[in-house]
């Protein structure tokens, strides 16, 4: 990709981004000229991208945050530092993930998917709202594996009561992402901040790798992929979402390959999208 200025002076922050969709994401905002935040979990890793992209762009505006989403203290650390390093945040791209293979906690005893996909990133984002203005975009990356999930089950949002079965926990964390997304939009809207969810595609990356979604996971995306998206093309739909100005014409969305999709009617339910805010806001204590 050649060099461009389209981000000259912008400020982006990318979660997940040592690898697949969110490197590649990252790594497209550096060629447009951006100043970009890689917030990731592993410093080791993250510091490794960090090089490479460096030596792709030619670039030095790359800065990390340390960010494991699965840890309340480490969320607001991540979060304060960002606000002490950037006085606005152009683009902040929701991008990490996580699919668990069995039931697991975070630090603050939500199930990991929920815990980690959703509730992580609703306290990172709600403790940068006051870096975005006019004319900023915040993408969340979902799935289309939330049309698997019908509804929340709002009495075991973190499976305490039924058998722990990943793949539902994964699209409903899915799904709450979509709904996150609605409703952000709807409490930004006039103030000129735009929100999208998206879906990347299937895309051969770590994703659900590495023993995080067990053997079936791991012997599926082995069987499949030859025919998956590379993570380049995965992360096209984020950066035309974030960049673009046909998605900065709209808010609250869902998109796929770079269009706009209609996702399930359970993540077009506005009542339930109010309803996981003021939920995610109690589970944080901040109701």
């Amino acid at each position: 990709m050649e060099a461009s200025e389209e981000l000259e002076g912008r400020t982006c922050v990318v979660t997940g981004a040592n690898t697949g969709v969110g490197l590649e994401t990252a790594r497209a905002f550096l060629h447009r000229g951006a100043r970009v935040f890689l917030a990731c979990r592993n410093r080791a890793k993250a510091e490794a991208a960090a090089a490479e992209l460096r030596a792709d762009t030619g670039r030095e505006a790359v800065e990390l945050v340390d960010l494991d989403l699965a840890e309340r203290a480490s969320i607001e650390a991540a979060a304060e530092a960002l606000r002490e390093r950037a006085d606005r945040i152009d683009i902040l791209v929701n991008n990490a993930g996580l699919y668990a293979g069995d039931r697991r906690l975070t630090a603050e005893g939500f199930e990991m998917s929920f815990g980690v996909n959703h509730l992580g990133h609703f306290l990172f984002t709600w403790r940068l709202l006051d870096r975005l203005g006019e004319g900023s975009r915040v993408v969340v990356l979902a799935s289309e594996a939330h049309r698997l999930c019908r509804g929340l089950d709002w009495e075991d949002l973190h499976w305490e009561r039924r058998r722990y079965r990943a793949m539902p926990a994964y699209a409903a964390s899915k799904l709450a992402n979509i709904l996150f997304a609605r409703e952000l939009a709807r409490r930004l809207e006039g103030e000129g901040v735009v929100v999208h969810a998206v879906h990347p595609g299937i895309v051969a990356s770590r994703f659900g790798q590495d023993g995080d979604g067990g053997w079936l996971m791991d012997w599926g995306y082995r069987l499949g992929r030859p025919f998956m998206l590379t993570p380049a093309q995965g992360a096209r739909t984020s950066v035309h979402v974030a960049t673009s100005a046909e998605a900065g014409g709209t808010t609250g969305l869902y998109w796929r390959s770079s269009r706009p999709a209609t996702p399930s009617r359970a993540a077009r339910d506005d009542a339930a999208a109010r309803r996981l805010w003021d939920l995610s806001l109690a589970a944080w204590g901040l109701a």
